[in-house]
C-alpha cells in the first residue's frame, strides 16, 4: 500500500531554514505529482506546494512563494521541501501527499503522518 514518511522537521529560529524529506513507497513514484501541505494548530489543512511527476514544474501557495522550494528525486522515491526565511506563521504539521495524476490536480489521495515544524526564537 501507499506509504509516505516525512522527516526533517524541528525547531528553527525566525529567518532560519529547514529541509523536509518524504520517502515514498507502495506505488510508482515517478508516475505521480506530489505535494506538501500543512496544518497549523486550530486551523484547516493548507496546500503549500506541488510538483509534477517529472519534477520540471512546481507550484506554490502565495504564502510561501519565494521562500520555499519543492524538488524530487525519482531515483530515490523522495520529495523535498527546502524552507528558507522561516516565519513564526510557518509553524505547523507538514505533510507530503500523493496526487492522483502525473500533473498537479489537487486531488490528493494519500498523505503521510506529518513532521512538525516550529519557528520560534
Amino acid at each position: 500500500q501507499v506509504q509516505l514518511v516525512e522527516s526533517g522537521g524541528g525547531l528553527a529560529q525566525p529567518g532560519g531554514s529547514l529541509r523536509l524529506s518524504c520517502a515514498a513507497s507502495g506505488f510508482t513514484f515517478s508516475d505521480y505529482a506530489m505535494s506538501w501541505a500543512r496544518q497549523a494548530p486550530g486551523k484547516g489543512l493548507e496546500w503549500v506546494s506541488g510538483i509534477y511527476s517529472d519534477g520540471r514544474t512546481a507550484y506554490y501557495a502565495d504564502s510561501v512563494k519565494g521562500r520555499f522550494t519543492i524538488s524530487r528525486d525519482n531515483a530515490k522515491n523522495t520529495v523535498y521541501l527546502q524552507m528558507n526565511s522561516l516565519k513564526p506563521k510557518d509553524t505547523a504539521l507538514y505533510y507530503c501527499a500523493k496526487d492522483s495524476w502525473k500533473y498537479y490536480t489537487g486531488n490528493l489521495n494519500a498523505r503521510g503522518q506529518g513532521t512538525q515544524v516550529t519557528v520560534s526564537s
